[in-house]
């Protein structure tokens, strides 16, 4: 056989078994995600060890997240951190915090200077309902502030004064939306934004 036979021959048999791997590793996916219809989503198929595996992280995750979006309470902080601040100063300088540092700038200028203004005058009803707000992804609170979005049942209050209403009524009101960059400049150093 010539040399050029042997390496049309060896290209030939090299080939046929990449193709067989990639297909092999095509059904593998291809049997790890079931597709639905046409919505485009893939409905994921674990096997039993990524089961097992799940069984064992998901519980360690939820414990994670609530441990996340819990507020220390009082003992959790250092004595020397403190001062003369009770609990409740301390809550109401966290949910400040935790308002202007959303991550997405409209967020962290909307809701970062309506806690700046109102978050210190708030009872402790009031921090709990505000909490429950903050707490919530960051596009669904600015969906609801900037009302692209209905107001959950939970954070309405039927006269209509809960504090995400009055959080939105404020947005409406604020001249934020609408500011020159002196104005813009202006709010962001007042609420010790920049």
């Amino acid at each position: 056989m010539s040399q050029m036979m042997m390496l049309k021959s060896a290209a030939s048999t090299a080939s046929r078994s990449v193709a067989t791997r990639l297909s092999k590793s095509s059904s593998v996916l291809t049997q790890r995600c079931w597709y639905r219809g046409d919505s485009g989503e893939a409905e994921p198929k674990l096997s039993a060890r990524e089961e097992e595996l799940l069984k064992i992280a998901k519980p360690r995750s939820e414990e994670i997240f609530e441990k996340h979006i819990k507020l220390p309470s009082l003992q959790d902080i250092p004595q020397a951190s403190l001062g003369d601040d009770t609990e409740l100063d301390v809550r109401k300088k966290r949910l400040v915090y935790r308002s202007k540092q959303r991550g997405w700038l409209e967020v962290d200028l909307l809701l970062g200077t309506w806690a700046s203004e109102n978050v210190p005058s708030l009872t402790a009803d009031e921090l709990d309902e505000f909490e429950a707000f903050v707490n919530m992804e960051t596009i669904d609170i600015y969906n609801i502030i900037t009302l692209r979005m209905d107001l959950p049942e939970k954070l309405k209050s039927p006269e209509g004064n809960s504090v995400a209403e009055r959080i939105q009524a404020w947005a409406r009101d604020s001249p934020l939306g609408r500011a020159d960059p002196d104005t813009y400049k202006k709010v962001k150093t007042e609420n010790n934004l920049i």
